[in-house]
């Protein structure tokens, strides 16, 4: 059974840094392309930044240069590093993965979500 588990979300004031984490964990082959998005109440989940298995990365124009993803394809981890964050960052985040499992199967994957809150 594949799980992707977020953690580092919390409470932050404005100008500060979360680093959020997810860890995929089960019977995975490979991971393709792995994702954060975020959503508000009533709104769509919408892409926040991804990263491809070659490193490609896009970021919404919302956080570029403010927002920084990598991953560790050896720890299956990728992370999303905030800086200089927003009031109109406050969502919560999931992590969304690309993968095939050991049973060779290629399915797309959500974490259960962290909350991310921007107050002062």
């Amino acid at each position: 059974q594949v799980q992707l588990v977020e953690s580092g979300g919390g409470l932050v004031q404005p100008g500060g840094s979360l680093r959020l984490s997810c860890a995929a964990t089960g019977s995975i082959f490979a991971i393709y392309t792995m994702a954060w998005y975020h959503q508000v109440p009533g709104k769509e989940r919408e892409l926040v930044a991804s990263i491809t298995s070659g490193g490609t990365i896009t970021y919404a124009d919302s956080v570029k240069g403010r927002f920084t993803i990598s991953r560790d394809d050896a720890k299956r981890m990728v992370y999303l590093q905030m800086d200089s964050l927003k009031f109109e960052d406050t969502a919560v985040y999931y992590c969304w993965a690309e993968l095939t499992t050991i049973q060779a199967r290629t399915n797309d994957y959500w974490g259960q979500g962290t909350q991310v809150t921007v107050s002062s």
